[in-house]
């Protein structure tokens, strides 16, 4: 009995150690993907620049941009705050969600805390650099990451500590997070705009991993990974999206603004530097909810809170549905370029959903 009972125990652990590896390989490769999609080709074009950039790195530099931030964090807060609330106060009613769930001063602590710990991690990460960073040369991703100023494991840190926020906000009612979101993208806006343009590189990443984590279930979808055996086809198309996605969105945002050069949502065209980011977020956003059913077998996600979320804020920023529909059939192209058969089969379903919710017959009606 005693070695059945070891051998219950130890399988047990090894199981759960392996849940854990998934959950970290699948966060570390979300982390690493901004380390990989960094837009600063600029930047070496110009020596002043490198000079420029080498001085906010260093260690007197990240303290003074951290203490810039928190400087107007408050003010920032409330004003993000009001821009939410002009935006959905009148969905409260329309969609009849209780007015208890939408706390203003618990979502903006919150929110405080999770800037509060970002800003901290960002200045302490310049001690565990190993080597003083070499600028304007950058010859490996090593290089970048320095430069960059956003290891794996901040960002990893940051992603875990927001989705568990984001697990806060939805277990009573999903649409809630429509509020919270909104209120940490205005948060994000009114911040960048009192950093210089290289402070706002710099910064764009700590800021963008909070910005994706309240939008996307990504913390959901690492826990559904963990339940897959390693052969899962559910698992390895996951596996095999993750790094690519924000390539993918690029892609398919760039087609749909060719297909419609003149169509703008409330924000501006969506080729405009302000509306572009949003855009491929979203596009992220779709593919991180088609991972989750896949994961999940099943389509609550979808139906509990992906389309509830569409349908209570796509209106108010006049977001069309054609757009959506024809986001949704550029994806699936990708996802059968990106996938083999098995893998792809695992997604197409429930993409195949969304497809059918968006339809002018029935989201074309609440537009």
């Amino acid at each position: 009995m005693e070695m059945n009972d070891n051998s219950d125990s130890n399988s047990n652990g090894l199981l759960q150690l392996e849940k854990e590896s998934t959950v970290s390989y699948l966060a570390q490769q979300w982390a690493k993907k901004y380390l990989h999609n960094l837009e600063l080709n600029y930047l070496y074009e110009d020596k002043q620049d490198a000079v420029s950039l080498k001085k906010i790195l260093s260690c007197e530099g990240r303290k003074t941009t951290s203490q810039k931030l928190m400087n107007s964090l408050r003010t920032v807060s409330l004003q993000a705050w009001n821009k939410t609330e002009a935006l959905l106060s009148e969905e409260i009613k329309r969609h009849r969600i209780d007015p208890k769930l939408i706390n203003p001063w618990e979502i903006t602590a919150d929110s405080f805390g999770i800037y509060e710990q970002a800003l901290h991690l960002y200045t302490q990460q310049v001690s565990s650099q190993s080597s003083p960073i070499q600028i304007p040369s950058f010859e490996n991703i090593q290089q970048m990451e320095a430069l960059h100023g956003a290891s794996t494991q901040t960002a990893t840190i940051i992603s875990t500590n927001v989705g568990l926020l984001r697990q806060k906000y939805t277990q009573n009612d999903p649409r809630v997070i429509a509020f919270v979101s909104l209120q940490f993208h205005y948060t994000n806006l009114g911040l960048l705009q009192t950093l210089s343009p290289l402070e706002q590189i710099v910064l764009g990443s700590y800021l963008k991993v909070i910005d994706d984590h309240l939008y996307m279930p990504l913390q959901r979808a690492y826990n559904a990974a963990a339940e897959h055996d390693f052969d899962s086809h559910s698992l390895k198309a996951v596996q095999q999206l993750l790094p690519v996605s924000t390539q993918i969105a690029n892609k398919i945002c760039q087609k749909i603004i060719n297909l419609y050069p003149s169509y703008h949502s409330r924000s501006g065209l969506l080729s405009e530097s302000l509306v572009r980011p949003s855009s491929l977020r979203d596009i992220e956003m779709f593919q991180v909810y088609l991972w989750v059913c896949s994961l999940e077998g099943s389509v609550n996600a979808i139906q509990q809170e992906l389309f509830p979320l569409c349908a209570m804020l796509y209106p108010r920023l006049k977001v069309h549905w054609e757009i959506i529909r024809c986001m949704l059939h550029l994806l699936e192209q990708e996802i059968s370029q990106h996938l083999n058969h098995k893998q792809a089969n695992t997604l197409i379903p429930y993409l195949q959903v969304l497809w059918h919710m968006f339809s002018p017959n029935i989201f074309g009606q609440i537009g």
